[in-house]
């Protein structure tokens, strides 16, 4: 056996959780997925269904449509990195999961 299979072997053994939580960890872990796919489709497509009646507000000379697809979807993608982010650490500290930070 290689020296990279035995740190594998010996991670592995440090992790010691049942089905049933990894089970629970999974689903939390789907439906936080679900959740974000659901706001990207609704910021990439269904924000675009109502552009007509966004682009009846104008702001600084640009309709609000512009602003919503230019820079609105941008903002929305990029807080979405960072929840998710802390949400998924918040979750693998719940079923204690978390990686050891390396100093």
């Amino acid at each position: 056996m290689n020296e990279t299979q035995q740190v594998k072997d010996a991670e592995m053994a440090q992790v010691d959780v049942d089905q049933q939580t990894l089970q629970n960890y999974w689903r939390e872990n789907r439906n936080l997925v679900f959740t974000m796919l659901g706001i990207w489709f609704a910021v990439s497509y269904l924000v675009q269904l109502f552009a007509s009646a966004f682009n009846n507000v104008v702001i600084a000379g640009f309709p609000l449509g512009y602003y919503m697809g230019g820079q609105g979807a941008l903002i929305v993608f990029v807080a979405m990195i960072f929840i998710y982010a802390k949400k998924m650490n918040a979750l693998d500290k719940k079923y204690n999961l978390e990686e050891e930070e390396d100093e």
